[in-house]
C-alpha cells in the first residue's frame, strides 16, 4: 500500500508518539494538535517525541491544518492512499510507524476532541514508562453518549474475558512500542477492523494477549462530536459486534473457563468532576419504530435465532402503545446479545444480515435505558449500567449452555 509521508524534520526515531488518526477534520485537528504538544513539553520535557497525524487523505485541507498548527514539538503527517479510507487502516500506518520509529509510548487521541488537556497526555502516557503495554481512558460521558460502549462492548467484554475495562472504544489510548509490534503481527485483520472495529480490536487483543492493562483517570469529561444513538450508525454498529463477535470464535478457550470479572489496575485520581458533558437528544420516536417495524422484516429470522420462551417474551413488547412506557429487564438484553453471537457461531444464515437483524434489538435496548433513567443523573446512571454489567455475568452461564448445544461432544466448563 503506497503510502504518504510528510517528514519535515526528518525524524528518525522517538520516545514518544501522538497519534490523531482522521478524516474531514481540517475544522477540529488544531486543537488536539496544539494541546498535545503543551502536554509533551510539560509532563514529558526529557523525552524525544513527535506528534503525527494518521489521514485518510481528507479533502478538506486536514493534512494542511495539522502541518500549519503551531507546535515546538514536531510533527508527522501519514496517509493511506486516495481510495483507502478507515480509521483502522490509519491505525495500522500508526502501529508501523512506532515499530519503524522504536517508540516506547503512543498516545492516540481523536480529531474531533473539544475537552483535552495537557493532562491526558500524561496520563494517558505515565503508565507506558513503567510496566503498563495498554492504557484506556476513565472520563465522564454524557448518559447517553457512547451506547454501543455502554450496551454491548463494555458488558461482554467484561463478561467473555474477565476484565473491567470501562471505555473499550472510547477513541483516546495509549500503548507500548511492544504491544503495536504484536497488533502488526495478528493474524485476524479485515474491512471491519481496518474500520470502525479497530477500537475493539485492539482491546481484545490486548486483554487475551495477556499484556499488561491499566485505566487512568482523565479528568475531564469527553466531549467531542457525539451522535444521536438513533441516528444511523448500522456501519459503526455491525463492524464493533461483528469484530466482537469474530473473537468469540477466536478466543473461546478463553472466555468459556472465565467465571467473574475483576477490576483492572486504575492510574490517577478520581477526584470528581463538576464540569458536565454537553447533553445528547435522543430521537424516542426512531428508536421505537425501529423496533416495531423489526417484527415486520425480520421476525422470521429473529424466531430462527432466539429461542421460543425469550422470543415470547420479546413478543409482549411489540404491543406497547406508550413509546414513553417502553422497558424490558437487562436479563433479556443478554440472552438477545447472546443468542445473536451463537448465531453468528452458528453460521447458517448470511453473517451480515444477522448484524443487520441485531439492529432493531439495539434500538429497543437504547430505548429502554432511556425510559429507565430519563430522572437519574450522570452518577446514578453509571450505577445503572454497573448493575447491567453484572447481569450479563449472572447470564453467562446461559451463554455457555447455548453456545455448546450445537457443538456435539463439547464439555460445557462453566
Amino acid at each position: 500500500m503506497d503510502i504518504t509521508v510528510d517528514n519535515p524534520h526528518n525524524i528518525k526515531s522517538t520516545e514518544i508518539i501522538v497519534g490523531i488518526p482522521s478524516y474531514k477534520e481540517a475544522d477540529n485537528i488544531a486543537y488536539p494538535t496544539d494541546v498535545a504538544s503543551r502536554g509533551l513539553i510539560e509532563h514529558f520535557p526529557g523525552k524525544k517525541a513527535v506528534i503525527i497525524n494518521v489521514d485518510n487523505n481528507s479533502p478538506d485541507g486536514t493534512r494542511k491544518a495539522f502541518m500549519n498548527t503551531p507546535t515546538k514539538i514536531p510533527k508527522i503527517y501519514i496517509s493511506t492512499p486516495p481510495k483507502v479510507k478507515g480509521k483502522g487502516n490509519n491505525f495500522h500506518n500508526l502501529f508501523r510507524a512506532a515499530v519503524e520509529l522504536n517508540a516506547k509510548a503512543i498516545i492516540v487521541v481523536d480529531a474531533d476532541l473539544k475537552s483535552i488537556t495537557p493532562s491526558w497526555i500524561r496520563y494517558l502516557g505515565e503508565p507506558l514508562m513503567g510496566r503498563f503495554d495498554y492504557v484506556t481512558p476513565i472520563y465522564v460521558r454524557h448518559k447517553y453518549d457512547g451506547t454501543i460502549t455502554n450496551h454491548i462492548a463494555y458488558p461482554l467484554l467484561r463478561t467473555l474475558y474477565g476484565l473491567r475495562v470501562r471505555q473499550p472504544i472510547g477513541g483516546d489510548f495509549g500503548f507500548s512500542g511492544k504491544l503495536a509490534r504484536a497488533f502488526l503481527s495478528e493474524k485476524l485483520w479485515n474491512d471491519k477492523i481496518a474500520n470502525f472495529g479497530i477500537d475493539i480490536w485492539m482491546t481484545t487483543i490486548a486483554i487475551a494477549r495477556q499484556f499488561n492493562i491499566c485505566q487512568a483517570f482523565l479528568g475531564t469529561p469527553k466531549i467531542h462530536k457525539a451522535k444521536d444513538p438513533a441516528a444511523d450508525l448500522s456501519k459503526m454498529f455491525t463492524q464493533v459486534v461483528s469484530t466482537l463477535f469474530d473473537f468469540m470464535l477466536d478466543f473461546e478457550y478463553l472466555w468459556e473457563t472465565t467465571n467473574e470479572s475483576r477490576p483492572s489496575s486504575i492510574y490517577g485520581f478520581g477526584l470528581g468532576v463538576d464540569e458536565k458533558p454537553p447533553a445528547i437528544n435522543v430521537n424516542t420516536d426512531t428508536l421505537f419504530k425501529n423496533f416495531l417495524s423489526g417484527f415486520d422484516k425480520y421476525g422470521k429470522l429473529w424466531k430462527k435465532i432466539i429461542p421460543l420462551p425469550e422470543y415470547t417474551e420479546i413478543e409482549k413488547h411489540r404491543h406497547v402503545k406508550n413509546k414513553d412506557q417502553f422497558y424490558y429487564h437487562s436479563r433479556l438484553w443478554a440472552r438477545i446479545l447472546f443468542n445473536f453471537a451463537i448465531a453468528y457461531k452458528n453460521n447458517k444464515v448470511d453473517r451480515n444480515k444477522i448484524l443487520e437483524a441485531l439492529i432493531p434489538f439495539y434500538h429497543s435496548r437504547i430505548l429502554s435505558y432511556v425510559n429507565r433513567t430519563k430522572n437519574l443523573d450522570t452518577r446514578e446512571a453509571e450505577e445503572y449500567l454497573e448493575n447491567i454489567a453484572r447481569v450479563f455475568e449472572a447470564e453467562k452461564y446461559y451463554l455457555i449452555e447455548r453456545w455448546y448445544e450445537s457443538t456435539p461432544g463439547k464439555k460445557i466448563l462453566v
